[in-house]
């Protein structure tokens, strides 16, 4: 390998590491379907966990049907308010918006 190839190798890895890492967590692939969602299952929340925020169980589009999703814990992310995801109605055609943290 000649000097050339060795400084884009070593100038090209840590930029695609950053791009990689910059990305944002909530970037999700949109779910768009035209089948409503079942009602959603009635849970019981666990006891508080401080420094944790309850994401409630929710039903999500795999292999062209609806599959139950438990409720879970997620770790607060400091000075944020916990948005859960939930399915939105437009027309005939049902959207997943991600769950994420709001400041």
């Amino acid at each position: 390998m000649n000097l050339l190839a060795k400084l884009r190798y070593a100038l090209l890895v840590p930029l695609a590491f950053t791009a990689f890492v910059s990305t944002p967590g909530f970037a999700q692939t949109e779910v768009i379907i035209r089948q409503a969602p079942p009602p959603e299952r009635v849970e019981v929340i666990p006891a508080e966990r401080p420094g944790y925020a309850w994401d409630r169980g929710h039903w999500r589009w795999e292999g062209g049907a609806y599959v139950w999703t438990p409720g879970h814990w997620q770790l607060v992310e400091r000075n944020g308010r916990w948005e859960p995801g939930h399915w939105e109605s437009r027309g005939p055609n049902w959207y997943w918006r991600e769950g994420h943290w709001i400041r």
